[in-house]
């Protein structure tokens, strides 16, 4: 009885604390506490159920050159900086294959825009114009970027925002400096509402940067992203610590190259392989659909426990809802990204945790059926029906294992989101199968269930 009240002790938390967080109301705050300040009202969604953009993005090399070791692995932390500063909600950045990318960003507003942040190279330099007048969407080439000038016409060919006359394809102009020499960059807007960059520069980028401003007052130095000009400011003093980008810029471009600036250049070029989109409608509609399937299987599962094993079943029906609280609850606190293939996965796990009390109550049954008393019953049912549950259970994650490591290695975010909310769900289901059920027959004895389970109208046996 000592460990019974223990474990009644530890249902009720487990009851209250899921509800706490489960439920979009305002946490307690010691709740808010024991979370960090998280704000957990609302369940992470992936890109088919919030709608938005779905980038594929490939190494992107000249013919017979070798893509470094680790270069994928670095545009992808950078590509993820990206997305952050860009402030898109749950977006997802993964691996697929040795060379290629998948970015999915839900809700965005502008998906062109924060496509051609994610794949561009981001090399920014500050060039020398050597006495040539440059103008603001000009191609150049650079001795630190060395795209010629046929591959930058092709792009402009394919539809990508670069302008379209090349007034210098043979020439090559010298780099002064490169964007290492940054700390920070923040768009911001000037006295008249025009938008431009902030930077600031680093110990040893404000020296650079002092000394070549402090021989060249009066002259121009041109600033270069991936070949093409951005402004072509003139030196009026000295320059130390802090600079101003200036170009003409609209709101979503000064982002765009504030975030490109802060995170550096992309150690590989990148071209979009694929794009899709999913409407937030089409998004809306999956997420109804889907609770009302997953409502609909619930519920199934519910009657079929209380009309096949009665009272018992009834105690079984309290546990799996107690089941389903810890899973939403984990799926916020983890957070998992559902999708339409996780909420799969979870639906499937509620039908594995009634398949754990469907193992114990028949081989209560069969204890009844060979004359052992009901507390007997009970408790040899738990102890011989653990192992099958075990075993069944330890199969269903070890394949949980495989597709999560394939949908890992090969960007298949679908089959890892349905890997993820199985191994959860199996996880749970021993869980509430084995404690929480057995916890509940428990007290039922206790309180003078034996006679009415002796009747064999609770259990039909």
């Amino acid at each position: 009885m000592r460990n019974t009240v223990v474990s009644i002790v530890m249902i009720v938390l487990l009851i209250v604390l899921p509800l706490l967080v489960v439920l979009p109301i305002d946490q307690p705050n010691w709740v808010e506490g024991l979370l960090g300040g998280r704000d957990l009202k609302e369940f992470k969604l992936g890109l088919d159920l919030q709608g938005g953009t779905q980038v594929l993005l490939e190494a992107d090399l000249p013919e017979g050159q070798v893509l470094d070791a680790g270069a994928m692995s670095a545009a992808k932390t950078i590509v993820e900086n990206r997305v952050n500063g860009l402030g898109v909600a749950e977006a997802v950045v993964q691996s697929q294959g040795e060379n290629r990318l998948i970015v999915e960003l839900p809700g965005v507003d502008n998906p062109d825009q924060a496509v051609e942040t994610l794949r561009s190279t981001g090399q920014l330099e500050f060039v020398d114009p050597a006495g040539v007048t440059m103008s603001q969407g000009m191609v150049i080439n650079t001795t630190n970027h060395p795209k010629l000038a046929s591959d930058l016409q092709a792009e402009i060919a394919a539809g990508t925002a670069l302008p379209e006359p090349i007034p210098y394809p043979d020439q090559v102009f010298t780099t002064v400096m490169t964007g290492d020499i940054l700390r920070n960059a923040v768009a911001t807007q000037d006295q008249f509402n025009q938008w431009m960059i902030n930077f600031e520069l680093t110990s040893a980028g404000s020296d650079q940067f002092f000394n070549y401003t402090s021989t060249h007052i009066g002259q121009p130095l041109v600033i270069v992203l991936d070949g093409r000009v951005l402004s072509a400011p003139v030196i009026n003093a000295a320059i130390r610590d802090t600079g101003v980008i200036q170009g003409q810029f609209t709101a979503d471009e000064a982002e765009s190259l504030a975030v490109q600036m802060r995170y550096g250049a992309l150690p590989v070029p990148l071209r979009v392989a694929d794009i899709r989109t999913v409407g937030a409608s089409l998004g809306q509609d999956s997420v109804r659909d889907s609770l009302q399937a997953g409502l609909l299987g619930i519920v199934a599962v519910l009657l079929f426990m209380l009309l096949l094993y009665r009272f018992p079943g009834f105690l079984a029906d309290l546990a799996l809802v107690i089941y389903v609280l810890l899973n939403l609850a984990l799926f916020k606190l983890i957070p998992v990204t559902l999708t339409l293939a996780g909420i799969a996965g979870f639906i499937l796990s509620v039908g594995m945790a009634v398949d754990a009390n469907i193992l114990i109550f028949e081989r209560m049954k069969e204890e009844l059926r060979n004359g052992r008393s009901v507390r007997l019953a009970v408790e040899t049912g738990f102890d011989r029906a653990w192992l099958a549950i075990r075993d069944g259970n330890l199969s269903t994650l070890i394949s949980c294992a495989v597709l999560y490591w394939f949908g890992n290695t090969f960007g298949a975010s679908v089959v890892k989101g349905f890997a993820m909310t199985l191994s959860i769900g199996v996880i749970l289901s021993m869980l509430t199968a084995v404690l929480i059920t057995r916890t509940f027959m428990r007290v039922f004895l206790a309180t003078g269930g034996r006679r009415l389970l002796e009747s064999r109208t609770l259990l039909n046996y």
